[in-house]
């Protein structure tokens, strides 16, 4: 892949993949390697999460779209080799996170994806892209799954902090564009429509109670956990990554 053509993006944003289409591998031996080796990088490389974790459920039965697919993540990482977060040394000891889910986000299942992202000041210190365990029948639904898992991630970052000697002011912001879904978060009573995600209301409510986060809403357009829960075009793409705060470090070596 050392001659390819450089991609902007690592996904195809007009393509959707799905469990039985296209040509059978023959050898899946070398798919499966690669996504095993580019799970690893996305502990380093947040910009990859969401198609790498796509492209994990096919490692069974997947097909040549799959593969064309994960080759596209070579070819975007070759346009943008030496990139990753930043961490200021002078940063500030203040977290807040973004919050976000896409509604029936895989073809096969039906299942919704859920995605965060950290900040220690303007440091990326945690994300995460992952689809949901259920089917969920509503938008809202699916929204404050997503918004109980950040819930439980900062409960275990104020655990961490504490154990490191280290004071972050509470509560947390968290930034949030699902006005339905800080509502039911707010509300302390129950009826027909939540008994079904009774739980997950009571995690993240417990913790609002508590001071632990703050509900801030956000519009869709500054919602930067967007990149974890969809295929984006290049201009919304580049302009989410610039905002978490990732640099091309080889770009920088070359400027001097």
């Amino acid at each position: 892949m050392l001659g390819c053509k450089p991609a902007p993006t690592p996904v195809n944003s007009s393509i959707k993949l799905h469990a039985d289409e296209g040509i059978p591998l023959t050898d899946p031996s070398s798919y499966r390697r690669l996504i095993g080796r580019l799970l690893y990088l996305t502990h380093t490389r947040p910009d990859i999460a969401f198609v790498v974790q796509q492209l994990s459920q096919f490692v069974s039965t997947l097909h040549q779209p799959h593969m064309q697919q994960a080759m596209r993540i070579i070819r975007y990482l070759k346009n943008a080799l030496g990139s990753s977060p930043l961490y200021a040394a002078d940063n500030s000891f203040r977290i807040h996170a973004y919050s976000n889910s896409d509604w029936a986000t895989c073809a096969t299942t039906r299942r919704s994806v859920s995605g965060f992202c950290v900040f220690l000041g303007t440091a990326l210190i945690s994300w995460k892209s992952k689809k949901q365990t259920t089917v969920s029948k509503s938008s809202s639904e699916v929204e404050y799954r997503s918004l109980a898992s950040l819930t439980c991630e900062l409960q275990w970052l104020q655990y961490l902090l504490t154990d490191l000697h280290i004071s972050c002011p509470t509560p947390y912001s968290v930034y949030y564009d699902n006005n339905s879904a800080i509502h039911i978060a707010k509300n302390p009573t129950f009826h027909e429509r939540t008994k079904h995600i009774d739980i997950d209301c009571h995690v993240t409510r417990q913790k609002l109670q508590d001071d632990l986060i703050k509900l801030i809403h956000v519009s869709s357009n500054n919602q930067l956990a967007d990149v974890f829960t969809k295929s984006l075009y290049s201009s919304p793409f580049n302009t989410i990554t610039s905002k978490l705060n990732m640099h091309n470090i080889h770009i920088q070596f070359e400027g001097g």
